[in-house]
C-alpha cells in the first residue's frame, strides 16, 4: 500500500456465486487513490467498473457476488475483514457513493432534506435543530435555490440535475475521505453535467476529498482526472497520469475506446438525394395545464410554434437541455400525445388531429427507437414476437414476418438465433440493435430515435451510430434523431435545430449550427461539451478556440 494512499485496493478478485471454481468478474486488480486525487476508472459496461465499487462499500450482492480473494484497504483498514456493522459505520462517514440514477436511490415518500438527516442522525449526536441546520448548510453549499423549500421536497418535485446534488449533499454531508461516483452523470444534458462536475470538483477541494469516478464517457475524463484506469474484461489493462493515456496510450483497447469518442466537428454535407419531404411539423405547439380548485390554472408551453421540415434519406437531429421539449416533438410528432395545436404532416397527410382508426394506417410510416431498449421490449416474449407483432397486426402472415425478422436481424448485425431468445439474454447495444429492428420491420419512412444511444458506452455508442447511418443509406429512411450529446449530432446528423424552452432558437446544417453557431445558447451547449478540447482520435489537443466558442 502507498502511504499516502487513502484507498488502496491489491489482487482483488470477485467471482459471480459463492461455490468454487466461479466464474471471475475481476481478475485480481490493483488501484492506489492518494488524498484529495480524482482516480476514473474507464471501460464498457461489463467490464467489471461498478462491481469493483460495490466491493469496496461492501455492497456485493449476497450469493450473486463474491469477494474471493485480495484486499481493499480504506485507510489501512480491510474493508473485506471488516464485519456488517464495521462497514455501516464506514459509510457515510469515512466513505460514500453517487449512485447513477437518483430517483431509485432516494426514497420517493420522504422529503429530501429528512433523508439527508437520516445520514447524520445515524452517525452523529446531533440535536434535531441542529441537523436540519446542517443540512441547509450542505444544500447551500450544493448551490441549490431556495433551500428551505428543497429541503421539504419529495424527489419527483426535483429536475434530475437538482437530484444529483441531493445525492452529491447526502453523501458528503459527513466529510468523508473517498467518494464513489459511479456514473453520475451519464443521463444529464451538457449544461447540467458541467455544473455538477464543477460542484464535485469544488467539494473535492474544499473537503480535501479523494474521488473514485466510474465513467465510459472519455470526454468527462479528460476534464476531471488526476490519472486513470482502463478495464477490460475484468482487468485493469493501463494506468496512468490523464495527459500521458490521452497523448500516449499503450495498449490497443485504450486506443479502441479513445477513437470511438465521437467528434465535436460536424461530418462534412452529403449530397442531397431526394428532395421529397416526408414529415413536416407547421407551428407545432403543446401545451400543459395545471388545474386546480384552490388556485388558477397553470400552462406551461412544452413546445411552442415549432417548425420543421425532413427529407427522404436526411437526419434531423434536434437538440437541447432536458426540459428544453425535444422529447416532447418527438411524442407528437409519434401522435403518443396529442399536440394542443398545429399540423404534423406525414408524406403529404396532416395527421395532427386524426383519431382512430383513421390514425391508424399511418403509424406503420413513422417508428421509434427509444432510450432504453430494455423498458420498450417485453421481456416475456422473445425477440422474434417483438419484431413480428407490428407487421402481422397489419395482415403480414406469421411466417412471412418471421423471415422478415430474421433478415432483420441479419441487417442489423446479429445472428439468426437470436431470434428465439428473450430480451434480457442481450447486452445493452444488441437490445438497442432489436428496438432498430423491430422499428424496420415496418417498413417506415420516419425513424424518430429519441436519445437511442445516450445510455450506451463509447464502442457500442459508434456501433449503432455507424449502423443507423448504413441502414439510412441502403434503405433511404429519414431520421429524426433527438440528443443532448452534441457529438453524437456532429456525427450523424445532417441539420440541426437547437431548442430551449419550447422553441426552436437556432437551426440549419450540422456545420453551420455546430461550426459557427450564432445564438448564445448554442455556444453555452457546445461550450459545455466535456473534452471538446481534445482530439481523441489523433491522440491530440485541439488548438483552443475563441472564448465563449
Amino acid at each position: 500500500m502507498s502511504n499516502d494512499a487513502i484507498l488502496s485496493v491489491r489482487d482483488l478478485v470477485v467471482t459471480a456465486g459463492t461455490m468454487a471454481g466461479a466464474p471471475p468478474i475481476l481478475n485480481g486488480i490493483s488501484l492506489d487513490i492518494a488524498a484529495g486525487e480524482t482516480l476514473c476508472l474507464v471501460g464498457e459496461s461489463g467490464s467489471g467498473k461498478s462491481v469493483t465499487s460495490l466491493a469496496t462499500m461492501g455492497l456485493l450482492p449476497k450469493g450473486i457476488l463474491m469477494a474471493r480473494s485480495g484486499s481493499i484497504m480504506l485507510e489501512g483498514q480491510d474493508l473485506l475483514k471488516a464485519s456488517e456493522a464495521q462497514l455501516k459505520a464506514l459509510r457515510a462517514s469515512r466513505m460514500a457513493m453517487i449512485f447513477q440514477e437518483p430517483m431509485t436511490a432516494l426514497n420517493p415518500v420522504m422529503p429530501v432534506g429528512r433523508q439527508i438527516e437520516e445520514v447524520l442522525q445515524a452517525h452523529t449526536p446531533m440535536g434535531g435543530r441542529d441537523r436540519k441546520k446542517h443540512v441547509l448548510q450542505m444544500l447551500d453549499q450544493v448551490h441549490l435555490p431556495d433551500i428551505e423549500r428543497v429541503y421539504a421536497s419529495y424527489p419527483h418535485q426535483l429536475s434530475g440535475g437538482q437530484r444529483q446534488r441531493i445525492m452529491i449533499a447526502m453523501a458528503l454531508v459527513l466529510e468523508p475521505k473517498l467518494l464513489i461516483a459511479d456514473e453520475p452523470t451519464t443521463a444529464l444534458d451538457v449544461t447540467t453535467q458541467k455544473e455538477i462536475l464543477r460542484l464535485i470538483k469544488e467539494l473535492q477541494t474544499r473537503h480535501g476529498t479523494s474521488v473514485l469516478f466510474i465513467t465510459h464517457d472519455m470526454g468527462v475524463v479528460a476534464d476531471i482526472a488526476d490519472r486513470v484506469c482502463v478495464m477490460h474484461h475484468g482487468d485493469i489493462v493501463e494506468t496512468a497520469a490523464i495527459a500521458d493515456l490521452l497523448e500516449r496510450p499503450t495498449t490497443a483497447y485504450t486506443r479502441k475506446l479513445l477513437s470511438s469518442v465521437p467528434s465535436l466537428t460536424a461530418r462534412p454535407p452529403r449530397p442531397m438525394k431526394s428532395q421529397e419531404i416526408v414529415l413536416e411539423a407547421i407551428e407545432l405547439n403543446k401545451t400543459y395545464s395545471t388545474k386546480s380548485w384552490l388556485r388558477r390554472a397553470r400552462e406551461t408551453h412544452a413546445a411552442a410554434d415549432v417548425n420543421f421540415t425532413l427529407r427522404h434519406g436526411r437526419t434531423l437531429g434536434i437538440v437541447g437541455e432536458s426540459g428544453s421539449g425535444k422529447s416532447t416533438v418527438a411524442r407528437c410528432i409519434m401522435r403518443l400525445i396529442d399536440p394542443t395545436s398545429g399540423s404534423i404532416r406525414l408524406k403529404g397527410a396532416d395527421i395532427s388531429d386524426l383519431q382512430r382508426p383513421a390514425l391508424q394506417p399511418h403509424r406503420k410510416r413513422i417508428q421509434i427507437v427509444f432510450q432504453d431498449p430494455y423498458r420498450s421490449l417485453n421481456p416475456r416474449v422473445t425477440v422474434g414476437e417483438s419484431i413480428t407483432e407490428g407487421p402481422t397486426n397489419y395482415g403480414m402472415p406469421l411466417a412471412q414476418a418471421m423471415a422478415r425478422a430474421a433478415e432483420l436481424l441479419e441487417v442489423v448485425g446479429l445472428p439468426k438465433d437470436a431470434i428465439d431468445r428473450y430480451p434480457h439474454q442481450f447486452s445493452g447495444g444488441q437490445r438497442q440493435r432489436i428496438a432498430i429492428a423491430r422499428a424496420l420491420a415496418m417498413e417506415p419512412d420516419v425513424l424518430v430515435a429519441d436519445e437511442a444511444v445516450s445510455a450506451l458506452d463509447v464502442s457500442v455508442q459508434a456501433q449503432v451510430l455507424d449502423l443507423l447511418s448504413e441502414l439510412q443509406e441502403r434503405l433511404g429512411v429519414a431520421i429524426l434523431f433527438i440528443t443532448h450529446d452534441l457529438r453524437v449530432a456532429a456525427q450523424i446528423c445532417d441539420d440541426v435545430a437547437v431548442m430551449q424552452h419550447g422553441r426552436i432558437v437556432e437551426a440549419g446544417t450540422a456545420q453551420e449550427v455546430l461550426m459557427s453557431p450564432q445564438m448564445t445558447y448554442t455556444r453555452a451547449l457546445i461550450d459545455a461539451a466535456p473534452g471538446r478540447h481534445w482530439d481523441f482520435a489523433n491522440f491530440r489537443p485541439l488548438p483552443q478556440q475563441p472564448t465563449g466558442l
